[in-house]
């Protein structure tokens, strides 16, 4: 009984899906557009600090594709260094477990200006299923200011591509100023 199912197991073909089809011309547009971008605001690529904050995985996985093959955002600026000093961005996955939260900080500490913190996947927005239990204080903006929130359990490469073109640009964008009359005028010399 166990032989032919082992035999069938070795030499059949696995019982996985094929992998979803990947939009070329998007991820290039989108990664050209983020490295200019990054290039424009910072004079250089935009390094990425990847902090799990207590998650399950999935959001990492995700993370992870960006460096594979099929993404390869490495050659267009996009890279992830490991020390929060090298960082501009925070990328963090997970809700904000209590355990977690001062090593948060710590991090946050250590990443100079100017830099960012991205809340990725739906645990770091709001606590996500993790939501009410007595280990998690909720979505990292409860510990950390955040300025980007990208939800989707997990979000995909290329919704976490478009979340950092997306900051990007805004931060890239002049100031604006209120004038007396309540009105919203562009910065201007």
């Amino acid at each position: 009984m166990l032989w032919p199912r082992l035999a069938r197991a070795l030499i059949g073909k696995p019982l996985t899906d094929p992998a979803p089809p990947v939009p070329q011309d998007t991820v290039q547009a989108l990664a050209e557009r983020l490295a200019a971008t990054a290039r424009t605001r910072l004079g250089r690529s935009l390094a990425i600090r990847e902090v799990d904050s207590g998650s399950c995985n999935g959001c990492e996985l995700e993370v992870n594709a960006l460096q594979n093959v099929a993404y390869d955002l490495e050659r267009f600026g996009l890279r992830f260094v490991a020390s929060p000093r090298h960082a501009d961005v925070l990328l963090v996955t997970g809700p904000a477990c209590r355990n977690m939260a001062e090593a948060m900080e710590r991090a946050l500490a250590c990443t100079p200006e100017p830099r960012w913190v991205v809340a990725a996947g739906d645990c770091a927005v709001d606590g996500g299923v993790f939501k009410g239990s007595y280990a998690v204080h909720g979505g990292v903006g409860a510990v950390l200011p955040v300025d980007l929130l990208i939800p989707g359990c997990p979000p995909s490469p290329t919704q976490l591509l478009e979340g950092l073109l997306s900051l990007l640009e805004a931060e890239a964008q002049p100031a604006r100023k209120e004038n007396r009359a309540g009105r919203i005028a562009p910065a201007g010399p």
